[in-house]
């Protein structure tokens, strides 16, 4: 399950992390599981201002991003640690199983074996490997479940519920 994060109407892509050469390139590191989609969009925002893409390569798990008005390393070294955002309306087509993780934080959780009440997805917890969900019980403790189609059965945005298979040992 891929997974997006957003700010209020705006969708965050990454963050830079340095420049790369001396003609204004830089390095990102991407918050999509897909770094190639880099390639799929016009402009990024950074700071507000709206940059053109010039060129996005990739190597290894980063993006290597040129955009128009950031010309020098100068530029690109002034850019370091900011994050590239995109208006949500000019995203690409999200595949099928991918999410905006606000859309997920307090979805109520269900089991998809009998339909009961679990408790509320608290937090998504990103790794490498794969994401790992919260789950807030109703009598207040928490347990974690990875993000995977073995566990996570079924997730409904529109109505706010994801539905999961336990298996014995996840709850304490």
């Amino acid at each position: 399950m891929a997974l997006l994060l957003y700010f209020m109407d705006k969708i965050k892509l990454g963050k830079i992390t340095a420049p790369q050469g001396v003609k204004g390139e830089f390095r990102v590191f991407p918050y999509t599981d897909e770094i190639t989609r880099f390639s799929e969009i016009d402009y990024v925002l950074i700071d507000g201002e709206k940059h053109k893409i010039s060129k996005a390569r990739y190597q290894k798990n980063l993006v290597i991003l040129k955009v128009e008005g950031i010309d020098d390393r100068n530029a690109a070294e002034d850019a370091r640690g900011k994050e590239l955002l995109l208006n949500k309306e000019d995203m690409w087509v999200q595949p099928e199983n991918t999410y905006f993780i606000e859309d997920l934080v307090g979805m109520d959780v269900v089991s998809a074996d009998d339909g009961s009440s679990i408790g509320k997805l608290a937090k998504v917890i990103q790794n490498s490997s794969q994401d790992v969900y919260e789950i807030k019980l109703e009598e207040g403790k928490s347990f974690l479940l990875p993000a995977v189609k073995e566990f996570v059965k079924e997730v409904d945005v529109e109505n706010r519920v994801m539905k999961i298979h336990l298996i014995e040992g996840f709850i304490q």
